[in-house]
């Protein structure tokens, strides 16, 4: 399962340095025009996806390995809603989604097997009690943010910016 992490962890960094570039392309009236997404718009999706990352990775942070990678996510404010707009401006927020998929990789390279397969308890943001598999909670985590990716790509495309590639196939290494 690591390695698997370690190319999605990879493929994270990747594309979204293509998304941030292809917003970049657009002014912030068009990034924060409602496109009827669930989000909203292109800044709110990307928002979105940074609260996800972090509400995920501060609950991982608290796991009993302490990994120390994760140490960082103290640094960050605990999101008020799923839909908060953490920075309003790309510039601002792709700093902050620089520093979270940096903090992504370090993670995944210092994470072990034994780890992965251990229970993560935490409390979720209507205050439920869970104890999941921690492996199970990083797939979750590189899945959100697949999802609402797509999302963005469309909003993109819809106004004229093309990303480029985006397959995952792009990053796997031929044998």
């Amino acid at each position: 399962m690591k390695s698997n992490f370690e190319l999605l962890a990879n493929y994270n960094l990747w594309i979204n340095q293509r998304i941030y570039d292809s917003a970049n392309k657009l002014d912030p009236e068009d990034l924060s025009k409602d496109k009827g997404a669930y989000f909203s718009s292109i800044i709110g999706t990307l928002n979105h996806i940074l609260v996800g990352d972090i509400i995920w990775l501060k609950r991982i942070s608290n796991h009993p390995d302490s990994f120390k990678s994760l140490k960082l996510m103290k640094e960050f404010a605990d999101p008020v809603s799923l839909s908060e707009i953490v920075h309003p401006d790309l510039e601002s927020l792709a700093q902050s989604r620089k520093v979270i998929d940096e903090a992504i990789i370090n993670f995944i390279n210092e994470i072990s097997e034994e780890s992965i397969l251990s229970e993560l308890d935490y409390i979720n943001t209507k205050g439920n009690k869970f104890t999941k598999n921690l492996g199970f909670i990083i797939q979750h985590l590189f899945n959100h943010q697949t999802h609402h990716r797509g999302q963005v790509t469309t909003m993109l495309f819809q106004s004229c910016i093309d990303v480029g590639e985006t397959d995952l196939l792009a990053l796997i290494p031929s044998e």
